[in-house]
């Protein structure tokens, strides 16, 4: 039976806002209370989707969250009509307010966990929502994440999904970003590689000094449990502390694997030669040959990576077995980096093509074309089993661009977090939204 790797993407929500939330990420703390165009980001995002379906890759849409969230900002003690709940809170704490507006779902890359049938123990394809209890803006996504996901993915025969682990520190979990599967092919039994910043409770393991490291060892360990992973198809890594410190808050802006390749920064793990030893090891016994790409510190540094979000990139197979990077911009405006692209692609590697794609208003708040989408290997049966509803088609696209050229802003500053309009332009439009998709009542709110 056939199998396909599906790119996922989520769709910039209307609130897409610079709010500068996420302490450690360089990009999103730089541009804080920026000027953002969410119609723009939104368009941008969908034409990324429909480059790669063109492309012949298949290719899903996520959806994104109503926000501003004034179920969270009721919560924590804000009282009265949704627009006296806002107004209140932008008197009183305008940096909540600005944390339940975030339409940092849009990355998807840290929605999930995602194992394929073909690892896990019972043979269906595992799901485990993220809890991302690092960032306040971010820890409250989980559970509408969790019905998006139970919507998309609805049959019980191919699909099991598992809650959010406990949100606390020692089980924080950030998803697919710290993720990566390596396979022979995407239907073979492959070995799954979780990437952690600290130990909880393990006081042997190293951890940054700047900035938090935001998975644990702990979550990983977990996360296998729940997907039925047996020991010969994991490998754990620590992540380097001290490109941590440097702003690499996630595995996905200093590595990016895909089939048998691992291409990744000579600095980005601990234990390097040790942990390429036992993938090597791991992967050739379910059939794979293991083929690591270094990308020396001399040729690009840490923070070139950063910058341009070299590795924050899309790893794609090609039918004749190549493979393709999907960059953002600033790596080809990035000149160390492009000159190690162009002598990439000439090495006769695996890697041997090289696509740009402007993302800039993503970008800007942190986020590359690896943040924006969620790698779910399906066979063709599992496949016919997803809501088609949420598959990318031309047809689609053009719905969607029609959709958000209705309902989005090209506009938006901290202080039109404010605006209680707001929340009935995202309402409306996610409403609109779910019909599209056909994702059923997935939303908390009803329109009257």
């Amino acid at each position: 039976m056939n199998a396909y790797e599906v790119n996922f993407d989520g769709l910039v929500g209307p609130t897409h806002n610079y709010g500068g939330l996420s302490y450690g990420n360089v990009a999103s703390q730089s541009n804080s209370q920026a000027v953002s165009n969410p119609k723009e980001a939104a368009l941008q995002g969908l034409g990324k989707m429909k480059s790669l379906m063109e492309m012949g890759f298949k290719q899903g849409v996520f959806a994104p969250q109503e926000r501003q969230d004034v179920a969270a900002l009721r919560s924590l003690g804000f009282a009265g009509t949704d627009a006296e709940v806002i107004a209140q809170a932008a008197k009183e704490a305008m940096p909540l307010l600005a944390a339940c507006s975030s339409a940092s779902s849009m990355w998807t890359a840290n929605s999930c966990t995602v194992s394929p049938s073909a690892d896990t123990a019972d043979g269906r394809v595992h799901f485990t929502a993220a809890n991302l209890n690092c960032k306040f803006h971010r820890s409250i996504e989980h559970p509408t994440t969790s019905r998006v996901l139970g919507a998309m993915f609805a049959n019980d025969k191919h699909f099991a999904h598992h809650a959010a682990l406990p949100a606390v520190s020692q089980f924080g979990d950030e998803g697919a970003a710290n993720h990566t599967r390596f396979c022979k092919g995407y239907g073979d039994a492959g070995v799954e590689f979780f990437v952690f910043g600290r130990s909880a409770f393990d006081s042997r393991f190293p951890a940054p000094q700047r900035y938090p490291a935001r998975q644990t060892l702990e979550a990983c360990q977990a996360v296998a449990r729940l997907h039925g992973l047996g020991e010969q198809g994991v490998v754990y890594a620590q992540q380097n502390p001290s490109v941590i410190d440097q702003g690499v808050f996630h595995n996905d802006v200093i590595s990016v694997g895909n089939g048998e390749v691992l291409f990744y920064h000579e600095d980005a793990f601990l234990e390097t030669d040790k942990v390429l030893a036992e993938l090597d090891t791991k992967l050739g016994r379910r059939g794979g040959r293991f083929k690591a790409v270094r990308v020396p510190r001399d040729a690009v540094s840490v923070e070139d990576a950063v910058r341009s979000y070299l590795f924050n990139s899309q790893l794609l197979s090609r039918d004749d077995g190549s493979m393709l990077l999907i960059v953002p911009e600033e790596c080809r405006s990035n000149s160390n980096v492009w000159n190690y692209l162009s002598q990439l692609t000439a090495s006769n590697g695996p890697i041997r093509e090289v696509k740009v794609f402007d993302l800039k208003q993503s970008m800007q708040n942190g986020g590359g074309p690896a943040c924006l989408r969620l790698r779910v290997a399906l066979k063709e049966d599992e496949l016919a089993a997803v809501n088609q509803g949420v598959i990318m088609t031309p047809a689609l696209y053009t719905t969607l661009t029609a959709w958000v050229e209705k309902h989005y802003r090209d506009r938006l500053s901290e202080s039109d977090l404010a605006d209680p309009q707001l929340l009935i332009e995202c309402r409306t439009a996610l409403d609109e939204l779910t019909q599209i998709l056909k994702l059923g009542a997935v939303y908390p709110f009803q329109l009257t």
